[in-house]
């Protein structure tokens, strides 16, 4: 990975508000929205959207859905976080459907820790709609040049894509690097936001 950034003009988005979620078992809910990059599932805990998750079938669900069980100490409740999901999947059509940055929504941060957190925290707040910004370069804004192979780790591991969006961070070469929901999926974000030519098929 490479340590400079490069940047395109864009629209600002609001800054997301940030939940910190009490310790111990947590109720949470979850729902599969359909997209024009395949099924996500969205996930949210009372304190706001927890998880966001790419290739959603019904396989990969059930993968995620036993991993918040266990990750969040109880079963899903389909009462709490409603209104967290059914708002992230309105944000998400009105995204999708060309009307710029994502509506901002509460998250909750409990699934990542330390430096990811950071990092991601550093992303959300700095790298608005339309623009792009190396790995190195966001290791210097958070204080540790030199951790650009970190940030591309914190990224992989990014619980909430799009909603903090990992999909802008890229090689200083020109390459758009790698990404969790496939480089695709990558490169068709990054043309929604007019960072790249969108695709003639």
């Amino acid at each position: 990975m490479n340590d400079d950034t490069s940047a395109a003009p864009g629209r600002q988005g609001p800054v997301p508000e940030y939940a910190e979620a009490p310790e111990g078992p947590r109720g949470w809910t979850s729902v599969v929205v359909e997209s024009p990059i395949g099924p996500l599932l969205l996930a949210a805990t009372a304190a706001g959207l927890v998880r966001v998750a790419f290739h959603a079938d019904a396989r990969t669900a059930a993968r995620e859905r036993a991993a918040l069980t266990a990750r969040l100490g109880g079963p899903e409740d389909p009462a709490t976080g409603a209104v967290a999901v059914e708002a992230a999947g309105r944000a998400l059509s009105g995204y999708f459907a060309g009307d710029g940055a994502l509506a901002a929504q509460p998250l909750d941060w409990s699934l990542v820790t330390g430096f990811q957190r950071e990092v991601l925290r550093v992303l959300a707040a700095e790298v608005p709609f339309g623009a792009v910004v190396g790995y190195g370069e966001l290791a210097r804004r958070v204080g540790q040049p030199g951790a650009a192979q970190a940030v591309g780790l914190a990224m992989g591991a990014n619980p909430l894509p799009l909603f903090v969006a990992c999909h802008r961070v890229v090689e200083r070469d020109g390459g758009i690097g790698g990404f969790g929901g496939g480089v695709e999926t990558k490169r068709r974000l990054l043309a929604l936001e007019g960072v790249l030519p969108q695709p003639l098929f």
